[in-house]
């Protein structure tokens, strides 16, 4: 009785670590494929806030010229920049979803880009005097993991911690005169957690997935 009891827990711990070793396996391959799907966008710009339709006389890669004679003019004399592709993304307009559609434009050269993005950070952006803004192209899979971050870096940023996102979604900011670096929010709580200074700032914002849960639940049972 006790040899068959042991041979099935020896058996539950194979399926579980098989199980165990599946899902790092698919989490790798996810990770590959999104590395990836990013790598093809390297040298891509997208230029966000452009009115529908605003492309149509001219073009879009003629309307990004204009933005970059705009607002970078001095780069443009240095620069001899090319553009190989330039359209709206996604190609149809979701009528559920009314935002305007991103323009991306895909440059010849990564330098091109680093250079364009690091010097729209240092200034605010227009296009015939509307505010927009300039990001780097990612998957859909990176793009839904640094917008994860929003909320807290919209709270760095309004008490001048000078936040930056890194691929492929880490969160970075400047305290105590350090560069602070951290892969997730949980991470980040533990630090938070020994900085007085920082737990009033990110009170709301970083409140765990299973008080969130637990707070929803007891609105909805105030609410009945």
């Amino acid at each position: 009785m006790e040899e068959r009891s042991s041979r099935l827990e020896d058996r539950n711990l194979e399926m579980l670590q098989a199980e165990e070793e599946r899902e790092v396996r698919l989490k790798r391959n996810e990770e590959t494929l999104r590395e990836l799907s990013d790598s093809i966008r390297r040298c891509n710009v997208r230029i966000i806030g452009i009115p529908e339709g605003e492309e149509k006389e001219k073009g879009a890669e003629s309307l990004f010229k204009e933005i970059m004679a705009e607002n970078f003019p001095n780069l443009v004399r240095e620069m001899d920049l090319q553009v190989t592709e330039a359209n709206r993304s996604p190609n149809f307009i979701n009528a559920r979803r009314p935002t305007r559609r991103h323009i991306v434009v895909k440059l010849a050269k990564v330098n091109d880009k680093e250079k364009i993005l690091r010097t729209a950070r240092q200034k605010k952006l227009t296009y015939k005097g509307t505010p927009i803004r300039l990001s780097a192209d990612f998957s859909a899979e990176t793009l839904q993991a640094r917008g994860e971050w929003n909320d807290i870096f919209k709270n760095m940023k309004d008490k001048n911690l000078q936040p930056r996102i890194l691929y492929p979604a880490k969160i970075s900011f400047k305290y105590d005169g350090e560069i602070k670096t951290f892969p997730d929010k949980q991470k980040l709580r533990e630090f938070i957690a020994t900085k007085p200074p920082l737990q009033e700032i990110h009170r709301k914002t970083l409140i765990p997935e299973k008080s969130k849960k637990g707070k929803g639940l007891q609105n909805q049972e105030q609410r009945r």
